[in-house]
């Protein structure tokens, strides 16, 4: 197999402009210069660390754009800094790109009739796109060393995602859905016979080459029976259900009141696809919801510790016959996090959602809705200054809205299983709009 060579990984040559260039268009005027921040030696070290190491690399360039979007820093795991630049402004008067990101139920039925699969993860995968030629001065961002604009594609550019699946797109067009699917910066290859696996996999890989994209080897999976593919398992003998969410169903506490079973219900229903006879099957549970009918269990509350609290949150789909949910999820809140204020633990929420889904919600042509049972969330994303914790917003199209009441019928589901209480629940739900390029 002719694999690139070990200095193409590190390579920094610059990439050539293409017709699917990231393209920045205003439906109104240039949004207002952001601040300047006060920033700790800490943060200042690391932005001069970056402007020189970008531009260096020609990432970057000093500008005298008439705009300028701030820049924030987010503490990363090993105690270090990450630069982000918030283009929320910027985003709110961008033309929003309608190009289709493929649709997560087709992209699954794909794999039928196959038994091997090599998945391949693109390193700096939007860094792999230039800024359409006359639009890098709109990227530009303020520092107190000077202004710089993008001569690439960033993270927190509304665009971004259906920019970079149109040039993945692009590169692999004549073998999408033969043996290859895409998304976003996820390469699959599903061969049907082991004897076209390496031909293939060696195919992917010289066309990544002569196109400049780059794979980063530690996240690769080469010549496996099965694969985690947009939350269940693909394999030879087709799909399936995460076996950590199968556990959590199996170990589920027999519902004590009607709260429970709704929760119990709730979330049964996103196995349906994998249970033969499902409606039959729980059609004495679901008679239960019944107005007036006796529930014949004690409608005592389960006892939790008051100490104890969680986030919640359930990924909904919009279809003409309601909402589906597509995932639930849940996290207990570590030590420090219980410490956090009350509008801060409402915002951790939201924030822990986006990240938890950013794969899904940023590949939406469409806005998507925040249903949060907390009221002063709805005002965090119209603010003039955001924290580093809410920039990571920037880059989502979305909307919130307050529903008075607990949205905690699905979202508690998990969170009761482990004898925690949830404290905030946000619910996301969304509509697939498949439009045509153009």
């Amino acid at each position: 197999m002719d694999l690139p060579p070990s200095s193409y990984h590190d390579s920094l040559e610059e990439f050539p402009h293409r017709t699917c260039d990231h393209h920045i268009e205003l439906e109104r005027s240039l949004p207002p210069v952001g601040v300047i921040y006060s920033l700790s030696k800490q943060e200042s070290d690391t932005l001069r660390a970056y402007i020189s190491e970008n531009v260096e690399k020609g990432f970057i360039q000093p500008s005298s754009s008439s705009t300028g979007a701030p820049v924030l820093f987010v503490k990363k795991k090993d105690g270090g800094l990450r630069l982000c630049v918030n283009y929320r402004k910027l985003n709110a008067v961008t033309r929003k790109n309608k190009y289709p990101v493929p649709p997560m139920n087709q992209l699954l039925n794909v794999f039928n009739g196959s038994s091997i699969f090599s998945k391949i993860d693109l390193r700096g995968a939007y860094n792999l796109l230039r800024i359409k030629e006359g639009d890098e001065h709109l990227t530009c961002f303020r520092t107190k060393y000077g202004s710089f604009e993008y001569f690439k594609m960033t993270f927190g550019l509304t665009n971004a995602p259906a920019s970079f699946q149109n040039l993945v797109n692009d590169i692999f067009q004549d073998m999408l859905d033969f043996y290859v699917v895409v998304y976003l910066d996820d390469i699959t290859v599903f061969p049907k016979s082991g004897e076209e696996h390496v031909t293939h996999v060696s195919t992917v890989l010289s066309r990544l080459r002569a196109n400049n994209p780059f794979a980063k080897a530690s996240k690769c999976l080469f010549h496996v029976s099965n694969i985690e593919y947009l939350g269940y398992v693909v394999f030879s003998e087709g799909l399936k259900m995460d076996q950590a969410k199968v556990q959590q169903i199996l170990n589920w506490l027999p519902p004590r009141n009607l709260k429970a079973l709704q929760s119990f219900l709730g979330f049964a229903n996103f196995a349906r696809r994998f249970i033969k006879n499902y409606s039959k099957k729980i059609s004495s549970l679901a008679s239960f919801l019944k107005k007036d009918y006796y529930f014949p269990l004690n409608e005592e509350a389960l006892k939790t510790d008051p100490s104890n609290y969680a986030l919640g949150a359930v990924l909904s789909q919009i279809s003409d016959s309601g909402k589906h949910p597509i995932e639930f999820n849940s996290h207990k809140l570590i030590p420090a996090e219980l410490k956090y204020e009350i509008h801060d633990k409402e915002l951790l929420g939201i924030v822990w959602a986006l990240k938890r889904w950013r794969a899904f919600l940023l590949s939406l042509s469409s806005p998507f809705e925040a249903l949060t049972d907390h009221s002063s969330l709805q005002y965090f994303i119209s603010s003039k200054v955001l924290t580093c914790c809410q920039a990571r917003w920037a880059e989502f199209h979305f909307s919130i809205t307050y529903l008075p009441g607990r949205l905690a019928t699905l979202t508690d589901a998990l969170s009761h299983q482990d004898n925690i209480v949830v404290f905030h629940t946000i619910s996301i739900s969304f509509k697939l709009t498949n439009k045509k390029k153009g």
